[in-house]
């Protein structure tokens, strides 16, 4: 599979997939790595969460890496690399909901950089998702950045992780991702980990285990 023939670095990489076929699924997890992995690592999550009622797609990022620098820097110095990375979700969103499969049943999750990036997409992209799962990520930008996102989530389920001392991640943006979509309609569960570090562990999987038995319902 591939996400899309225009041009940009994530364009015409591939996508990996696991899980039944769209037309067998209960429902699709999108799933977007970290900087430095790959979209067979963060599939591992896949099954975890979502079992074997769920297609998985993840897409792969050119150089395992979707920017080259904090999601806190300036935008134009992450750039094409955000864009592209937004463009390459958008178009497995489209493929998802042309098969047949509407938003309502579309889970969009990362780690790191990808929560970074599924954040932003669905900031960017509101509607009624099946949910967004955010691990040690937010939306991009400096700090300090005037948002203009507009829309509503329509009561989506919002799982936000992260610790409480991330050295990637401050913790004034995940509490301003949580407040962003909050704002938006969505129905937010944030928690933040006392001396967590830089990782998923198994609390944060049960809450996205939630999420999916939601969908099942």
């Amino acid at each position: 599979m591939s996400t899309s023939t225009m041009k940009g670095p994530h364009q015409g990489q591939p996508v990996v997939k696991v899980g039944p076929s769209l037309n067998e699924a209960k429902g699709v997890f999108i799933l977007v790595h970290g900087r430095g992995a790959s979209a067979e690592s963060i599939l591992e999550l896949g099954p975890l969460i979502g079992g074997e009622q769920f297609t998985c797609l993840a897409p792969q990022a050119a150089g395992h890496t979707w920017y080259p620098y904090s999601f806190l820097a300036p935008l134009a110095q992450n750039e094409p690399g955000i864009s592209s990375g937004l463009l390459a979700i958008d178009a497995l969103v489209k493929q998802v909901e042309e098969s047949g499969i509407p938003s309502g049943r579309i889970v969009l999750g990362g780690f790191s950089q990808g929560a970074c990036l599924v954040s932003e997409y669905v900031a960017r992209h509101p509607k009624k998702y099946g949910g967004l799962l955010v691990f040690s990520g937010g939306v991009i930008g400096p700090l300090g950045l005037e948002r203009s996102y507009t829309g509503s989530l329509e009561n989506t389920p919002v799982f936000i992780g992260c610790s409480d001392k991330d050295f990637h991640i401050p913790l004034e943006r995940v509490n301003e991702t949580a407040d962003v979509f909050e704002s938006m309609g969505a129905e937010v569960n944030k928690k933040i980990y006392p001396g967590m570090g830089h990782t998923i562990i198994k609390d944060e999987i049960e809450h996205a285990q939630g999420i999916a038995r939601q969908l099942l319902k």
